[in-house]
C-alpha cells in the first residue's frame, strides 16, 4: 500500500501542478499580464509546485531528510539526469545562448545554501533571505529582458516567451477556472499521499527519510523537466534545455527552501552536509564548461553524465 500511496500521490502532483500552471498562465493572459512576467513567475513557481509542497508537508511532519533531500536530489538530478538522458538520445546545442548570468546566479545560490546549512538549522530569518535572493534574480533577469526588447537585439536566450506550450488565448473562463481548482485541490492531496507513502517505504526498506528525499521523491518530481527536456533537445532547442535546468535549481534551493522555512525549522542532516551537499556543487559545476565555453553537450558527453547519475544512485542505495 506503501508503494500504491507514492505512486498515486506522485501522479496526482504532476497532473496537478500541470494545471495550476496551465489555468495560472492562460488567467495571466487573459487579464492582460505580460507574457515575460508570466513565465517569470507562475510558471517558475506552478512547475516547482510539487516539490515545493513537498518540503511544506515535510517541515510539518518534522521530516528534513524528505525536505532537504527532495531540493539536493532534484538539483542533482536536473544536471546529471535531466540534462544527460537527453543529451545521451538526441544531443544538445547548448552552445546556441548565452546563459552565463544565469548560471552564474544559480551557482552563487548553490554556495550561499551550503553556506547556511553550515551554519545549523534554517529559521525564518534565514528564508528571508533565501526569498529576497529570488526576488532580485527574477528582477534583475526582468528588467534585463526588458532592455534587451528595447535596444531591438531581438529575443534573447529563452526570451521567444510567446509560444508558451500551456497558453490558449481562446480558452474559455470556466476551463481556466477548473484548472486552477484541479491545482490548488490536487497539490497539497498529492504531497499528502507520496509523504506518507515514501515514509512507509523507507521504514519497510529500513532506508533513512533523507535516501528517500533523495531517490524516489527526487527523481519523481523532476519528471516534469525530464519531459521538457527531451522534447526540447528532440526539437533541437538547446537553450530550452539549459535555462530550464538552470531555472529550475535556482528557484529549488531560493523559493522552495526559503518557503519551507517559514513552518518551522529546518534541521540539516548530517549526511548532507558530509556527501550530498558537495556532489549537488560538483554536479553545478560540471557544465561550467558548457556554459562559459559555449560548447555543445554531444551524445559522449550526455553519456558521461548519466553514468555519473547511476554511479550516485548506487553510492546512495549502497
Amino acid at each position: 500500500m506503501d508503494i500504491v500511496f507514492a505512486a498515486t500521490g506522485l501522479v496526482v502532483l504532476l497532473l496537478a501542478g500541470d494545471a495550476l500552471v496551465r489555468g495560472a498562465v492562460n488567467l495571466g493572459l487573459r487579464l492582460g499580464v505580460p507574457v515575460l512576467i508570466v513565465s517569470l513567475t507562475v510558471v517558475a513557481f506552478g512547475t516547482s509546485a510539487p516539490e515545493l509542497l513537498i518540503a511544506v508537508q515535510a517541515v510539518m511532519k518534522d521530516l528534513p531528510g524528505i525536505a532537504v533531500g527532495n531540493v539536493v536530489g532534484s538539483n542533482i538530478a536536473n544536471i546529471l539526469m535531466v540534462m544527460g538522458f537527453p543529451a545521451l538520445l538526441f544531443g544538445i546545442n547548448s552552445s546556441q545562448c548565452d546563459s552565463r548570468k544565469t548560471y552564474g546566479f544559480m551557482l552563487g545560490a548553490t554556495v550561499i545554501f551550503i553556506a547556511l546549512a553550515f551554519l545549523g538549522p534554517l529559521f525564518f530569518w534565514h528564508g528571508v533571505i533565501l526569498l529576497a535572493l529570488l526576488g532580485a534574480m527574477l528582477t534583475e533577469s526582468f528588467l534585463s529582458a526588458q532592455k534587451h526588447r528595447r535596444e531591438g537585439n531581438g529575443a534573447s536566450c529563452g526570451d521567444d516567451l510567446e509560444e508558451l506550450e500551456e497558453a490558449d488565448p481562446a480558452m474559455p473562463l470556466w476551463k481556466i477556472v477548473l484548472y486552477l481548482v484541479l491545482g490548488v485541490v490536487g497539490l497539497p492531496l498529492g504531497a499528502q499521499l507520496l509523504i506518507d507513502g515514501a515514509l512507509g517505504i523507507a521504514r519497510q526498506l529500513g532506508v533513512s527519510e533523507a535516501v528517500i528525499g533523495l531517490t524516489l521523491v527526487a527523481i519523481g518530481t523532476s519528471l516534469p523537466e525530464l519531459a521538457t527536456t527531451l522534447a526540447a533537445a528532440m526539437r533541437r532547442h538547446g537553450d530550452v534545455v539549459l535555462g530550464n535546468a538552470i531555472g529550475s535549481n535556482m528557484f529549488n534551493i531560493l523559493g522552495i527552501m526559503g518557503v519551507a522555512s517559514f513552518f518551522g525549522p529546518v534541521d540539516i542532516p548530517a549526511e548532507f552536509l558530509r556527501f550530498d551537499l558537495w556532489v549537488m556543487l560538483a554536479a553545478s559545476l560540471v557544465i561550467l564548461p558548457f556554459v562559459f565555453g559555449k560548447l555543445n553537450i554531444n551524445r559522449i558527453w550526455g553519456g558521461v553524465l548519466s553514468l555519473l547519475y547511476i554511479i550516485y544512485m548506487v553510492v546512495l542505495l549502497a
